[in-house]
């Protein structure tokens, strides 16, 4: 929803790190003197902040329709006098781009925390791009088929890829 101007507790990620790689790098020419970063997340070891743990099942990650986190829906949130940590979860791919662009979420809860400042944050990794370095990393994402188009396959898309193109 923030790509349609809609505030949302969710923050969108991607299980693919050259997908990532193209979001920290695709508008390098808006904000050419700053350098870029892409974010790796461990989600289980995020998970474990917000008490979400499967003995059984050491990997677990919940999808939204998981009992889990109801903690976190809107009803739920209302009147709360928890503070819940962030939760690394599974959307269901039931949409042309969150499968093209292989889309996870944190979903946030009351607390506004940054993902990177829970507990000693070894569960993120930063790295950063040079700022000299972003707009030869997207020409040679684009010699690898991750375009505007690809990414957003929406009709919508097909302006700005044809321009992209002509550059």
């Amino acid at each position: 929803m923030q790509h349609y101007g809609v505030p949302t507790r969710l923050l969108d990620w991607t299980e693919s790190p050259l997908i990532a790689l193209y979001f920290a790098v695709e508008k390098w020419d808006e904000h050419p003197d700053c350098e870029a970063a892409v974010w790796c997340l461990k989600p289980t070891e995020l998970n474990k902040f917000a008490r979400l743990i499967d003995k059984n099942e050491p990997r677990y990650i919940p999808s939204f329709d998981d009992d889990e986190l109801k903690n976190y829906s809107l009803e739920s949130l209302r009147g709360a006098r928890v503070e819940l940590f962030p939760a690394a979860t599974i959307a269901t791919r039931n949409n042309a781009r969150i499968q093209a662009q292989v889309g996870v979420f944190t979903i946030h809860h009351n607390h506004p925390i940054p993902i990177d400042e829970i507990g000693d944050g070894s569960h993120v990794i930063k790295y950063a791009i040079p700022k000299e370095s972003r707009e030869a990393i997207l020409k040679e994402l684009r010699l690898l088929g991750l375009t505007r188009l690809s990414l957003f396959p929406e009709l919508a898309s097909v302006g700005s890829f044809i321009k992209e193109m002509m550059r």
